[in-house]
């Protein structure tokens, strides 16, 4: 089993460096699902290092954007990080910003799924419920065939991302969003609080 660092001071960390409640806001998200994709995929052992991962993963995103996952691992060692949730962290910007490329099923999880959701967050503001709850596949797969909505959701990295886990796109968006609801009213309620 992997250790990584208490919730409370992976928040801490976070909190040093992010500011604005919309990227915090992702940070749970991310966080609530890959904690799910642990579960759903045989990992439960290693749900709170996934969780962690999650959480974390943006950490530099917010005060050094043109240095995203170049900078992350200074701050994820000053946090008391180890290596493996610093390599896992930075293989999400594979390609993007970086080159430390994801290997494992759990870095696989986390590129593919970062960006959408992004797009399904986008996608349920827009519902009268302004919720995943009562989003369907359908028209989620609207969403993501309009590439104007979300504009700034890449479609090429969720592809890119589904076909590096070997699964059909259908897969990941489905998956992605039982996961979203999964989490849901916990990440309201946590920003409520903030």
């Amino acid at each position: 089993m992997r250790e990584c660092i208490s919730r409370e001071a992976a928040l801490a960390a976070l909190r040093k460096y992010n500011k604005e409640l919309f990227h915090i806001q992702h940070a749970f998200t991310v966080e609530g699902v890959m904690r799910w994709y642990a579960n759903d995929l045989g990992y439960g052992e290693e749900a709170d290092f996934w969780a962690t991962v999650g959480l974390l993963h943006d950490i530099d995103f917010e005060q050094w954007p043109q240095q995203h996952c170049v900078k992350a691992p200074e701050l994820l060692r000053e946090a008391g990080c180890g290596e493996d949730l610093i390599h896992a962290v930075c293989s999400h910007g594979y390609g993007l910003c970086c080159d430390v490329e994801p290997t494992e099923e759990m870095e696989k999880v986390l590129f593919a799924a970062d960006e959408l959701t992004g797009l399904i967050g986008a996608a349920a503001l827009m519902r009268p419920s302004r919720s995943v709850q009562d989003m369907e596949l359908k028209s989620l797969k609207k969403k993501f065939k309009d590439r104007k909505f979300a504009a700034g959701c890449s479609r090429d990295v969720i592809i890119t991302g589904a076909e590096r886990l070997g699964w059909e796109l259908d897969v990941l968006l489905e998956k992605t969003l039982d996961a979203m609801r999964s989490c849901e009213a916990q990440i309201a309620a946590e920003m409520a609080k903030l």
